[in-house]
């Protein structure tokens, strides 16, 4: 049995859509990654124009991928950079399942938000609409619409409709949305529109006579049975494109066009198919049909079509007036069809005047190659266009406009020094979210919020809609309304306001009108094309509680172009010590920032921590305490002062005043102190009453507040006035009587939590709120300093259900989770900051809730509700089966660390001591300390040790620390980004000398060489050239991350495939040594076959170059062997060091000869495209993966030499990636294919399906959400542990396979 386990979500981002979902005035974004849905808000920040650049409110997050969050190039703070800021705050966010396709905002009557709904479509051929549910603080599904049927299916030569790109199109009325699926089929739903009837309906019952009743009802969406209709749109329906018209016979896109009466779309088609061998027979083939569709007879109408396109068109992209009409997107042009028909077209290359005869204006000049672009309008009512390449640069796209007609188009590119290079590869997707800012989202590199201002414009023109309300938010369904007011293509005379545009023609402003920069981005991990698996360079690593990769550092591919470079992925966090002090039998310790008065935190710009309070226990069980004043020599303990050491352990420490006053809170009594630790105030724990003593276990500080957990499980708050004196805060008789085992103050400064006290009185004290978690599990809740009733109460906490709110209730016999703590603190970075409550459970289990309030249909109320964020994995140590309160009393409390490096977060200490991290964009994160256990944890801030932290580690001493530089927590991996510049296609990791091999790539421009044989060749004069790439192999430092060596290919030669293996370097002596091995494929064309060449590489020992220790290894070539084929896939194989080589359409084993050549001694045919080759170590057993046939079971002798075939897959099987999976005796091969899809097979010649082993039996078959690239064995760190493999996608998931025990998998 096998456990699939995603490690990190999906980072690439496919779509992305603008519209006001949680609410009618909202502003939100949602993005899809693959399966994943994320929905964001918005925050504009003006940043500090003396702050650096780090300090911007995110900036951080660019520095490791070369994006400057700035208009300039260097990225020094200028007067523009002083213009706000749009960051993206995470809302919420779900997992699907399907691959998403397709994304559109539609506008229904009635959503539980007064927001927009969402259609969503994934493949084959489902769409859901969605909507968003306040009450539950989530997203809810109104239906699921599935038009996969078999009677869709065409001929039965046709390919199944699963191999069909799927996609969604939406009258922009909200009409109707169409769904194209299959080769050539539309599935048009219809959705019901206030006033349809009234305001659009030409209707005459004169003309026309009696209305049939069904028409009727599908108007104002009423059933046949008189019934109002409880859905927000009417009965779907099917329609084949030919039923549409006969010439769209062969689709290639379709799109709903703007300023229609009826729902109207485009669409490209041909009544040929297209061919690259027959382009001179087949050119200019395409026509743009314009249909008008009939919602209510299920009829349609062709209003105008143009034909003799040409034939690389690939989109249709509808526009918005003033232009209107649409833009036709070609590799290599770009023409605009307006209403009436008439098409303007420009070329953007030299190929455009060989591909078509369609009259173009030429700007070949420009050098575009318009293949995978994106473009969107500047504004709702601009008549400019984005055009974002495929390469990342940008270009601005401007029409001549004579009154109501286009007479004429123009591109120019933006220059490099307006931001033109902002993007670093080709994007996905791009909306339009607010006045001067655009969403682009890409798969190839990060996704980055772009932003741009105008210089003012001298021409004089009517002021738009964005212009008169430039100080004001921009919203966007009252500018779709302005548009939905527009006259049409039926008007017989335009308003005045069409009157007055027309009498100026819109001229194109000049190129440099337009500064681009980056506002914000989301980071991506993805296309991961290869894997290395490195050890870190802090040293041998043998714990082994830290999982299967231990040990391991993982480095991944990522990116494309300009946006290549490599990932670096660490389980644990290694923090980054400054200092060390060593103090005897530490066991807790607090850092302290106090000033002698409230007016000194005020002038200073920056606070730093100046006192550090111990609490020590030695073998004797003495406890005392011990406060060091912080100085530039380190820690020194101070003497002469009031502060007590004998006095006994200290509990907690906090400051009060405005950190005017110390408070050390000791199990029998409080002391408080000024700023240089002159004691101020004894406050006994001792009732004089009762004459009880109960003693402190817990302390939780907001100023002016202390609450007090004692070990009866009473409580105490205490308040400090003016003066700083503490005095008992009067209590109710619930609090009297009632018993809480943890408790917890928040100031909530914000109001998050809207809670009121219903006997509200005077106060000044702020509105601090009292989390208490009852003896029986429950939540109360108090504002301070009234102790009468609580503001919140909720007895079901402790089932833990995913919505907590008053009204939950309880059931009979349901199991409680035994909770010991509970906490309120703020999660977030310098963008974001909100509470979150967190609770602890006796096995150290992180519970966490966010709160939110709801919002009730029919209900002006808005309660408090608590939403469970979902399970975060901690990794566990031994714990002993059975607890107790004394016990868990000692363990140390979570700790809140309000900076560090920026973030929020919180600190569980103990055997497995992880950090909570959360940033503006991805939801709160466990990331766990190498460094363990830890006892105790507190906030650092100082001079040497900025935004850091200090700990007590292992071995009892006092760390002062830092997190690691450039690095993030957005996966709940410790990642880093390191840019090339360049694509990245293989790496791996050199052992002996502990660097990195890389395979890159850069694009060059392809030359006819010189010939005899062709004279002809050298008269070539184009400009424009193809473009080829040519690889490089580098050699990387993993101290420094730099590039140390490198050995350029030949041209048109690329890196297909790098291994380091333990060769035999002798033939006499046997001897074997580490060496890299590299796979290359030298592609020329289509006409030519393909070759490829093997290269053996020893990293040697030099002498380093002055200031650069790092540079003290080099490439060494000892061997290179050209093949008939691409060399696909690499293998080490055998016991004898021999290497393993799919080239061409052969797998060939060869050994180093001592002259530098490979010596071939087996091989073995297959038949299509090996993409990957694997032997399971040291046995000699091999799976050989083809791209089309599936994947073979081999085994390899050694005497003789032979290669021989065990057992195959029997389907067809497109592999990308495939391995080994050992359990025990059995041997699973597990392949991923192109459909995202992980087959499990197994090798049972026993079975009687396998034909003693011919066949490899078919296990198991499952859908992953992401298109794996590679499967990688990981060591196991036991030889009792087991087998797990690592999987990598093209979307930055990680996910792990593991095998599971008959046990395991039944629990």
């Amino acid at each position: 049995m096998q456990c699939y386990t995603e490690l990190t979500p999906p980072t690439a981002v496919s779509h992305s859509l603008s519209l006001p979902f949680l609410s009618a005035s909202a502003n939100n974004l949602v993005v899809a990654k693959t399966s994943l849905l994320q929905i964001f808000t918005f925050r504009t920040i003006v940043p500090d124009p003396n702050a650096s650049l780090d300090t911007l409110g995110g900036g951080s997050r660019a520095s490791v991928t070369g994006v400057v969050l700035s208009n300039s190039v260097t990225g020094s703070l200028q007067r523009g950079d002083r213009a706000p800021t749009t960051k993206l705050i995470l809302v919420a966010q779900y997992e699907l399942s399907g691959i998403i396709t397709s994304l559109a905002r539609i506008k229904i009557q009635g959503t539980k938000s007064g927001g927009e709904a969402l259609l969503v479509s994934v493949r084959n051929a489902k769409v859901s609409l969605v909507e968003w549910d306040p009450e539950r603080y989530s997203i809810s599904t109104i239906s699921i619409h599935l038009y996969e049927r078999e009677d869709t299916q065409g001929n039965p030569w046709e390919p199944h409709a699963e191999s069909h790109v799927n996609y969604l199109s939406v009258d922009p009325r909200s009409r109707c949305a169409a769904l194209k699926f299959g080769a050539r089929h539309l599935a048009i739903l219809p959705f019901h529109q206030q006033g349809d009837d009234l305001v659009m309906d030409d209707y005459d019952s004169d003309i026309d006579g009696e209305r049939s009743e069904h028409a009727a009802a599908n108007r104002k969406g009423v059933k046949e049975d008189g019934a109002e209709s409880k859905t927000p749109y009417s009965a779907s329906f099917v329609l084949s494109m030919l039923a549409l018209d006969p010439s769209l016979l062969h689709p290639v896109h379709l799109a709903f066009l703007y300023d229609y009466r009826e729902p109207t779309f485009g669409i490209l088609s041909s009544q040929v198919a297209g061919s690259t061998s027959l382009f001179q027979e087949r050119r200019d083939t395409l026509s743009y049909t314009v249909i008008t569709l009939d919602l209510e007879q299920r009829a349609s109408t062709a209003l105008l079509s143009v034909n003799s396109l040409p034939g690389d068109l690939f989109e249709v992209v509808p526009l918005r007036s003033p232009v209107s009409g649409s833009l036709l997107v070609g590799g290599n042009e770009l023409i605009h069809v307006d209403q009436a028909g008439k098409a303007n077209g420009a070329a953007v290359n030299d190929f455009a005047r060989i591909s078509t005869s369609f009259a173009l204006a030429d700007q070949s000049d420009l050098g575009f190659r318009l293949e995978g672009c994106v473009i969107e309008q500047f504004g709702y009512d601009s008549s400019e266009l984005l055009l974002i390449l495929n390469t990342g640069e940008l270009a601005i796209v401007g029409f001549k406009i004579d009154g109501r007609s286009v007479s004429g188009l123009s591109i120019r590119r933006v220059p490099e020094q307006n931001g033109g290079s902002s993007l670093l590869a080709g994007p996905s997707c791009a909306s339009l979210i607010g006045r001067g800012r655009m969403f682009v989202g890409s798969e190839d590199a990060d996704s980055v919020v772009l932003g741009w201002s105008r210089r003012l414009d001298k021409l004089k023109r009517r002021r738009s809609f964005v212009e008169k309300d430039a100080d004001e938010e921009v919203n966007i369904s009252d500018i779709e309304e302005n548009i939905d007011d527009d006259d049409d293509l039926y008007a017989t005379a335009p308003t005045e306001e069409k009157q007055e545009l027309a009498a100026t023609p819109v001229v194109p402003d000049q190129p440099d009108d337009y500064h681009f920069r980056v506002h914000d981005l989301l980071e991506n991990f993805g296309p991961m094309r290869s894997i290395a698996l490195g050890k870190p360079d802090r040293g041998s690593l043998t714990n082994a509680q830290a999982g299967h990769v231990t040990g391991q550092e993982l480095l991944t591919t990522a990116g494309r172009g300009r946006a290549g470079g490599l990932i670096t992925y660490r389980q644990e966090l290694d923090s980054r010590i400054l200092e060390r002090h060593l103090v005897p039998n530490v066991d807790r310790l607090w850092a302290i920032s106090a000033v002698k008065s409230t007016d000194a935190l005020s002038n200073d710009l920056e606070s730093f921590d100046n006192y550090i309070i111990t609490s020590t226990r030695n073998s004797e069980e003495e406890l005392r305490s011990a406060v060091y004043s912080l100085t530039s020599s380190g820690l020194e303990e101070m003497q002469e002062t009031d502060f007590d050491p004998e006095a006994g352990a200290t509990t907690d420490i906090g400051t009060l005043n405005s950190g005017s006053r110390i408070v050390q809170v000791l199990p029998s009594e409080l002391r408080s102190y000024d700023a240089d630790f002159s004691l101020a105030q004894i406050f006994p724990m001792a009732d004089e009453a009762t004459g009880a003593e109960p003693r402190i276990v817990r302390a939780s500080f907001a100023d002016p507040f202390v609450l007090l957990i004692r070990d009866d499980q009473s409580i105490l708050v205490l308040r400090a006035d003016e003066g700083g004196d503490l005095d008992e805060v009067e209590q109710g008789a619930m609090v009297k009587t009632k018993r809480f085992r943890s408790g917890s103050l928040y100031e909530d400064s914000k109001d998050v939590f809207r809670l009121e006290s219903e006997t509200e009185i005077e106060d000044d004290a702020g509105n601090v709120l009292m989390f208490l978690l009852t003896a029986e599990g429950g939540l109360q809740i108090y504002r301070l300093p009234s102790q009468e009733q609580p503001v919140y109460s909720a007895a079901g906490l402790s089932l833990l259900p995913p919505f907590l709110s008053t009204d939950f209730s309880v059931r009979r016999n349901q199991a409680k989770e035994d909770l010991r703590e509970v906490f309120v603190t703020e999660l977030g970075d310098a963008t974001h900051k909100t509470p979150y409550l967190i609770l602890r459970s006796a096995t150290d289990d992180l519970i966490i809730y966010q709160p939110y309030q709801a919002t009730k249909p029919g209900s002006h109320d808005t309660p408090l509700h608590l939403l469970k964020i979902p399970s975060l994995h901690l990794e566990k140590c031994s714990m002993p089966e059975t607890y107790d309160e004394d016990e868990s009393t000692k363990r140390e409390p979570l700790r809140s660390i309000s900076d560090i490096n920026g973030y929020s977060a919180v600190f569980l200490p103990g055997e497995t001591p992880v950090f909570i991290i959360k940033s503006a964009s991805s939801p709160p994160k466990l990331v766990s300390m190498r460094d363990k256990p830890v006892r105790s944890l507190t906030h650092l801030n100082t001079a040497r040790c900025k935004k850091g932290f200090a700990y007590i580690d292992q071995k009892g001493s006092i760390n002062f620390a830092q997190l690691p530089a450039n690095s993030h927590y957005y996966t709940g991996w410790v990642t880093r980004k390191i840019p090339f510049g360049e694509d990245v296609h293989a790496v791996d990791y050199h052992g002996p000398s502990a660097t990195y091999v890389v395979g890159v790539s850069r694009r060059v421009n392809f030359r006819l060489p010189d010939d005899e044989t062709h004279p002809e060749w050298a008269a070539e004069s184009i400009t424009f050239y193809p473009q080829v790439e040519q690889g490089t192999v580098k050699l990387l430092d993993q101290q420094t991350w730099s590039v140390i060596d490198e050995y350029n290919l030949s041209p048109a030669e690329i890196v297909m495939s790098i291994k380091t293996m333990h060769l035999e370097i002798s033939e006499n002596t046997h001897e074997r040594q580490n060496l890299v091995v590299v796979g290359t494929a030298t592609v020329r064309g289509e006409d030519l076959p393909a070759q490829g060449k093997i290269y053996v590489f020893n990293i040697i020992d030099v002498v380093p170059e002055p200031d650069r220790p790092e540079t003290g290894h080099r490439l060494k070539l000892i061997a290179r062997e050209e093949t008939k084929g691409a060399v696909t896939a690499l293998s080490e194989i055998g016991t004898q060091g021999f290497l393993l080589a799919a080239q061409g359409q052969k797998c060939m084993v060869r050994g180093l000869k001592e002259d530098g050549s490979l010596l071939p001694v087996a091989f073995m045919d297959t038949q299509c495209y090996t993409s990957v080759v694997k032997e399971l170590k040291g046995t000699g057993m091999c799976l050989m993966g083809d791209a089309i046939k599936g994947v073979w079971f081999t085994g390899y002798y050694e005497d003789p030499y032979q290669l021989r075939l065990f057992g195959k897959s029997s389907d067809h099987i497109e592999v990308l990636a495939a391995d080994f999976l050992p359990d025990g005796k059995q041997l699973y091969l597990v392949v991923a294919d192109t459909d995202s899809n992980v087959h499990i097979l197994q090798f049972d010649p026993e079975h009687p399906k396998s034909l003693s082993g011919h066949l490899l039996l078919p296990l198991t078959t499952f859908h992953t959400g992401s298109f794996p690239t590679t499967l990688t064995l990981l060591p196991s760190p036991t030889p009792t542990s087991r087998s797990s493999l690592l999987l990598t996608s093209t979307t930055g998931a990680l996910s792990l396979l593991t095998s599971l025990t008959p046990s395991s998998h039944r629990l």
